[in-house]
């Protein structure tokens, strides 16, 4: 289980890096939409490309690739059976095993194909989501784990 703290440890690193940042989920499934609502916060207030992929990361492979972003931080609802609100860094070995994605492409294929064609270093942020019901809102846990990886993502990678 990693705190805050320790998820702003492994990302600092990637300060002053060429570093694109992809939310993956569906805002329309309640606390799915957590990737997404991440991108739409920080877009503006981070000093690095922002893509909110939805619920087709795939369509954003190639122009990925073009890129050629040192770094690919991927943000996603992803139940992996710890509390709601939970912010956990994954190694990307392990995504196959661990994730639980509503989204018709697995992120381990995703990531797969990228590093097939590019040299990037992936760092994969789950968000533990508490419901994905059709037409729910996002959870106050998972709102408030929102505002804290915005915040660090605001700090590393800050505008001017």
């Amino acid at each position: 289980m990693g705190t805050d703290e320790e998820l702003f440890e492994q990302l600092n690193k990637l300060h002053g890096s060429k570093t694109i940042i992809l939310g993956i989920g569906n805002t329309l499934k309640g606390d799915d939409g957590a990737g997404p609502v991440v991108c739409e916060r920080i877009a503006g207030k981070v000093c690095v490309e922002v893509i909110d992929a939805a619920t087709v990361p795939e369509n954003y492979i190639q122009s990925i690739i073009k890129k050629a972003p040192q770094n690919l931080v991927i943000i996603d609802a992803v139940d992996f059976g710890s509390l709601p609100g939970t912010i956990k860094l994954f190694e990307t070995e392990k995504l196959s095993s661990l994730v639980i994605s509503t989204h018709t492409l697995s992120p381990r294929l995703f990531i797969d194909m990228i590093c097939k064609e590019a040299q990037v270093a992936v760092y994969f942020i789950g968000i533990q989501p508490a419901q994905v019901g059709l037409g729910q809102a996002l959870s106050a846990q998972i709102n408030d784990a929102v505002d804290r990886l915005c915040n660090i993502l605001e700090v590393i990678f800050p505008t001017g």
